[in-house]
């Protein structure tokens, strides 16, 4: 992976994409990238109005690409029903990769509107539901992939499995976030053995972009209206921060490099911070099948959504 970077993404025409959170951020570097390669590109985004900025913003700069949009709020189960349906109403039963981008981070103590805290809503049980409605048009694609985007701080303490999405009295909002990472991980790792038992040759991966300069570090402290934590937060991107399209190439490396393997996690190569893509150290409990398999049970019993062609 030495020294990879955008010019060594394969060609993606004939392919199509959608990557949910492409409106900004390293989701809008990986949708322009992957039109850049000739991909027809899905910006799934809740926000209608910024989702057409990010599209004019790619065409622009990109001449002649292909991107359309619908709309998902992946905080709301029905939200993510409608987008799976539209999805097939607009581009048909196949889809080459899906990338499960978007997330929130260290807010305040919420829920989603189906009642589940905001992060593991969010973050987890949003795509969980997502992949699991696609899936028959990931399947009808020849070697599709899906991969979602996790985060280095995933191995912080108190994110073990029989933790994920439980309410506590204390609220820590940057264990929450990490518990969600952990859940991503560890969806991906039943995902991938999953496919594998099924005989698919649909890739499922992970990536994670190191510490990339976004707006989801100011948007926690923005709405507990914690000022000072808001500028902590601004000078450490300027300060520490590498830029969304560093950050992206992780998800871009999993996304198109030829070899990726399934249930592999991708990172920056310096000490999982930044730099070019790498193969990322994970803690060891996010490849535990029977955890995985508890939290895959309960993320079906809490969304409804089944994968009925991938049995345990």
């Amino acid at each position: 992976m030495a020294a990879w970077s955008v010019d060594d993404i394969p060609d993606q025409s004939g392919r199509t994409a959608v990557v949910t959170g492409a409106n900004s951020g390293i989701g809008l570097v990986t949708a322009r990238e992957l039109a850049r390669r000739g991909a027809r590109v899905v910006l799934a985004c809740r926000n209608e109005a910024r989702a057409s900025e990010a599209g004019d913003r790619i065409v622009s700069e990109v001449p002649g690409a292909d991107v359309g949009f619908v709309r998902l709020d992946l905080g709301d189960l029905a939200s993510v029903g409608e987008f799976a349906v539209t999805y097939g109403r607009l581009y048909g039963e196949r889809l080459d990769l899906l990338v499960n981008n978007a997330g929130v981070m260290a807010l305040p103590r919420g829920r989603t509107g189906d009642g589940f805290e905001t992060q593991f809503g969010v973050n987890h049980l949003g795509h969980f539901a997502l992949t699991g409605l696609l899936l028959p048009a990931l399947l009808g694609a020849r070697r599709a992939r899906i991969v979602t985007v996790s985060s280095m701080l995933h191995a912080l303490p108190g994110t073990g499995v029989d933790d994920l999405g439980r309410e506590r009295p204390r609220y820590g909002r940057w264990t929450a976030y990490a518990r969600s990472k952990a859940a991503n991980l560890l969806f991906t790792h039943e995902l991938a053995r999953r496919l594998a038992a099924a005989g698919s040759d649909v890739v499922a991966a992970a990536a994670h972009p190191g510490y990339a300069a976004t707006n989801l570090q100011t948007a926690g402290p923005r709405l507990a209206g914690r000022k000072g934590a808001e500028r902590i937060m601004e000078i450490g991107n300027r300060v520490l921060g590498q830029s969304p399209r560093a950050g992206a190439l992780p998800t871009l490396y999993a996304a198109t490099a030829p070899g990726v393997r399934p249930d592999s996690f991708t990172g920056p190569s310096f000490a999982m911070w930044r730099g070019a893509p790498a193969e990322s150290w994970r803690a060891r409990r996010t490849r535990d099948d029977a955890a995985a398999e508890r939290l895959w049970e309960e993320s079906e019993r809490l969304t409804g959504v089944a994968y009925g062609a991938l049995k345990a």
